[in-house]
């Protein structure tokens, strides 16, 4: 089998590649910088650039799924041109293999499956989000991922299956969230954010890279969210990251209105609430090889 990958050399691209490799799948992936292409047996670089819509359509040449990752990172200050840049990687991406697939006389995809987040569902302390949720938040990140998973669905009018994986908060060592709380903590100048009661609907990394897999294999369609089975709140996950590295948390809870004034909006990234549910890819016969934080702390600290 044959795998199209955007985002490829990111956090959860690159250890999807080493996955799809060790399944002897071949893989193309899609880079903006040229000199970043290779061409090995089961490996192939190809260009394209979302800006300019620029792609070399020869990447689809039996291709039979994509798997669409790309998008810049949203752990990058909000200047309004940086906003502009977080929404416009991952539309105009997205709008691009849609029109080059559009394009072609034929082809050979029969599954295309686009990371996504669960940003989308609203900021609440109590609400148990699953996947049938219709309701939306108002933050700039749901505004994203509607705006994300919008131009996923134009893949329906290609009679081409679609899979969206809302992505939660991806705990890895390499990179992202993790190394970030855990730097603080190890300093001795960890804290709680705020009250401490949002929800953070975690995941170990490589949980969500074997429900891309999972994805593929059994050719499933529609939205899945990829966290763990228990999500914490901050304060737990905060105070459970620093017994892992025995270390005490001295300090107060931080305000809202410090962290706003440090980070501007981006500091909803801290203090949203979103306690979300992973029944639906369980149901699917899926599970968990880090379904609760502690043995995934257990993984990430060794």
């Amino acid at each position: 089998m044959s795998v199209l990958i955007t985002g490829a050399t990111g956090l959860l691209g690159s250890k999807i590649v080493k996955a799809c490799l060790r399944k002897d799948l071949a893989v193309k992936y899609l880079t903006t910088s040229k000199d970043k292409i290779e061409r090995k047996a089961n490996y192939k670089g190809y260009y394209w650039n979302p800006d300019t819509q620029d792609i070399d359509l020869e990447c689809f040449d039996g291709t039979e799924v994509i798997i669409h990752l790309a998008g810049a990172s949203v752990s990058k200050r909000w200047t309004k041109s940086y906003k502009k840049e977080i929404l416009e990687s991952r539309t105009q991406s997205t709008r691009l293999l849609h029109r080059s697939i559009k394009s072609l006389q034929s082809h050979s995809i029969h599954q295309f499956i686009s990371a996504s987040g669960i940003n989308i569902y609203p900021d609440s302390l109590t609400k148990y989000y699953e996947e049938t949720e219709n309701e939306r938040d108002d933050s700039f990140l749901a505004d994203v991922v509607k705006a994300w998973e919008d131009e996923v669905d134009a893949f329906f009018s290609l009679n081409i299956p679609v899979a969206k994986v809302r992505i939660g908060l991806v705990l890895a060592k390499e990179g992202g969230a993790f190394p970030e709380i855990k730097r603080p903590i190890d300093y001795g100048m960890g804290a709680v954010m705020g009250c401490g009661e949002q929800w953070q609907s975690w995941i170990h990394v490589d949980d969500v890279v074997r429900i891309f897999l999972y994805i593929l294999k059994y050719r499933l369609e529609g939205v899945y969210n990829a966290v763990a089975p228990n999500p914490v709140t901050n304060a737990e996950l905060t105070k459970t990251i620093a017994k892992a590295l025995d270390k005490p948390l001295l300090l107060p809870h931080v305000p809202k209105t410090v962290m706003k004034l440090a980070l501007g909006e981006m500091h909803n990234l801290l203090f949203s609430s979103q306690r979300v549910s992973s029944k639906k890819i369980e149901t699917e016969g899926f599970y968990f090889k880090y379904n609760n934080l502690q043995n995934a702390l257990d993984d990430l600290l060794n």
